[in-house]
């Protein structure tokens, strides 16, 4: 669905981009990550049409992106747009209006987002006067609102207790399973992990990781193993093909982390165990995404 190119953008001294690309995939929730001041935010306005790149394009469904396509996307920003004093329902419409949407069906989609969402009394309330979270399920309704093919969520859990962050993150999958594209920017790693099918990780300006979350965390698997056994603890000390780590004993139980070594297969590995310990559990160690963020951005600086 979006095509970005070669994409530069120049703050007076500071450069935000610097020659970035990356493919979109039409049905996907695409992770946007990276540290603060990484280029994230700069990328979200040029796709929203907000500021233009220095050089570069972006193609939206294989067309140059111009602003006949913003009707098509929905932008929760970081920063929430609210205006303060003036009444929710009245300002949901107005800005469902501005998205080309006729009166008589705005109504009828607030009042079924209003029923989903649990604010039919929220109407005459002024958003000043409402919480936090509260502010930030007006901003997803309104976000949402004109069924947009691409959606761009920046930090969109930020103010929800563990409650309404699980609600907003259900309704966001479904918006995916409904056909909607999503770019989602997130500093919750955990997150990225439930959602997301690729990312792009950003780190001063330059694009340091792409790809599917999957193909990632397999790229990063480095042979780390948890092994709960029952027998002598000798038994991961001295000549065994592997490095100990860790190991932990309790109440009987004994937990060990390992290393293999080389070309060695777990198999190997089970091979020279079994005769010593009874293994009841071997449970392979693949690196978070959080660890894999922290990992390739400190490598980046």
């Amino acid at each position: 669905m979006i095509s970005i190119r070669n994409i530069v953008k120049q703050y007076a001294s500071q450069r935000a981009l610097d020659d970035v690309s990356m493919e979109i995939e039409k049905g996907t929730v695409f992770g946007l990550l990276g540290p603060n001041g990484a280029g994230k935010t700069s990328l979200i306005r040029i796709i929203n049409q907000i500021t233009a790149p220095d050089s570069g394009e972006i193609l939206f469904n294989g067309e140059k992106l111009t602003q006949k396509h913003i009707e098509r996307i929905g932008y929760l920003p970081e920063e929430r747009g609210l205006y303060k004093k003036m009444k929710i329902g009245e300002q949901i419409l107005y800005l469902a209006r501005l998205k080309g949407l006729d009166k008589q069906e705005a109504m009828r989609r607030i009042k079924y987002w209003f029923v989903k969402m649990e604010m039919e009394s929220w109407w005459d309330k002024k958003v000043e006067d409402l919480s936090k979270g509260m502010q930030q399920k007006v901003q997803f309704v309104a976000t949402v609102l004109h069924e947009p093919e691409l959606l761009i969520l920046d930090e969109p859990f930020t103010g929800f207790d563990p409650v309404n962050a699980e609600i907003i993150k259900n309704e966001i999958l479904e918006l995916n399973k409904k056909g909607a594209t999503i770019i989602f920017s997130t500093h919750r790693m955990e997150s990225v992990e439930e959602l997301c099918d690729s990312i792009a990780l950003l780190n001063l300006s330059h694009k340091i990781l792409n790809g599917k979350v999957k193909d990632i965390r397999n790229t990063y698997r480095n042979g780390t193993y948890l092994l709960e056994y029952e027998g002598d603890h000798r038994a991961f000390n001295g000549s065994a093909p592997f490095t100990l780590l860790s190991e932990t004993h309790h109440d009987g139980s004994h937990q060990v982390k390992i290393k293999i070594e080389g070309d060695k297969k777990v198999n190997d590995i089970l091979q020279y165990l079994l005769p010593l310990v009874a293994i009841n559990k071997v449970e392979e160690i693949v690196p978070t995404m959080n660890e894999i963020f922290i990992q390739t951005v400190s490598k980046s600086n």
